[in-house]
């Protein structure tokens, strides 16, 4: 069984075909860099992957369940462009939220392990609307992990994070590569996505220009697929 698959999926906003019949498929395991100049879809594509929003067309499963269902959304984590924290609350009021509404045995514990992961244990009583972006972004990448997701949908995931982040997301996904789990990544800082990729797909204006393999090549010569299968 597959871990993600996109059968003929369109997405059209108005009249204008942002997604133009994607189809792929992502083997459990895999980590597939999505890449794409700006405005190509790919974080279009992975908000219908994540369930986040309806295609217009065609059809998304997660390991042969619907994206949208909720059984499904247990098994996936997101980390995107939007920081999906709730500004209101505190630190581990957010984490201890979403740990119970994934059906984790102990929300509490949960919470206060991932603030201590993150960095963010002196300060989970603060408001996150009080926190710089860094440390809502250490949060977000808490509230992505903590249900240990077997596939994890990463949207330019090193965009505003400090150092520290980096590096706690950096070890978060080598973790996840050993244990097999499927990462799909969006970004365009191209050597260290393709370094951890391996499978690579190529969105060029909504349509799927390439995907296959990350080969050395890639590594080598990172501007060698847009000069191939890229925009002119």
């Amino acid at each position: 069984m597959s871990a993600v698959v996109a059968e003929g999926v369109w997405k059209f906003y108005g009249d204008f075909p942002a997604l133009r019949d994607i189809s792929l498929r992502v083997e459990p395991g895999a980590c597939l860099a999505l890449l794409g100049r700006n405005g190509a879809g790919k974080t279009t594509l992975l908000r219908i992957l994540a369930g986040l929003s309806n295609a217009s067309r065609g059809r998304v499963r997660v390991f042969d369940g619907e994206s949208r269902d909720q059984d499904t959304r247990r098994r996936v984590g997101v980390l995107g462009h939007g920081i999906a924290v709730y500004e209101e609350f505190s630190a581990y009021e957010n984490l201890r939220l979403f740990a119970g509404l994934y059906g984790l045995a102990d929300p509490r514990k949960t919470a206060l392990q991932w603030l201590e992961r993150t960095g963010l244990e002196r300060v989970k009583d603060g408001l996150v609307r009080e926190f710089s972006r860094g440390m809502r972004q250490r949060l977000a990448v808490a509230r992505a992990f903590l249900h240990d997701p077997s596939v994890l949908l990463l949207d330019e995931p090193f965009t505003a994070l400090d150092d520290r982040a980096i590096a706690v997301l950096q070890e978060l996904l080598a973790q996840a590569r050993s244990r097999e789990h499927t990462i799909i990544l969006s970004t365009h800082q191209l050597r260290e996505a393709l370094a951890l990729a391996t499978h690579v797909a190529l969105i060029n204006r909504g349509r799927l220009a390439y995907t296959g393999e990350r080969t050395q090549q890639m590594l080598d010569d990172t501007g060698w697929l847009y000069r191939n299968y890229g925009e002119g």
